[in-house]
């Protein structure tokens, strides 16, 4: 079994930014792809980036590219969302995901394992 545990979510004001941290435990070596989604109230979990664990490929979608940057750090077994010129549609609760597979899915249904969530707001 793998455990995901974020952390790092705020308050913020527009143009702020915060740093998002997920750290993995567990089978860890069952994991291919981590990433990040988010859930805005009402509204439906979407994906926001994704990254290898061997490649550091990376994927974003494009309402953060450029804002957002995801990263990893294989020896500390974290990966983190650094989020810089926040937006009020930011806000969210935003989820650590892991897959197995090795596809850059942007489909939360392809991702295995996921986190508590955590809670990112950002105030105009």
């Amino acid at each position: 079994q793998v455990q995901l545990v974020e952390s790092g979510g705020g308050l913020v004001q527009a143009g702020g930014s915060l740093r998002l941290s997920c750290a993995v435990s567990g089978r860890t070596f069952g994991t291919n792809i981590m990433a990040w989604f988010r859930q805005a109230p009402g509204k439906e979990r979407e994906f926001v980036a994704s990254i290898g664990w061997s490649s550091g490929t990376t994927y974003y979608t494009d309402s953060v590219q450029g804002r957002f940057t995801i990263s990893r750090d294989n020896a500390k077994n974290a990966v983190y969302l650094q989020m810089n010129s926040l937006k009020p549609e930011d806000t969210a609760v935003y989820y650590c995901a892991a897959t197995r597979g090795s596809i850059y899915s942007r489909r939360r249904g392809e991702y295995d394992y996921w986190g508590q969530g955590t809670q990112v707001t950002v105030s105009s």
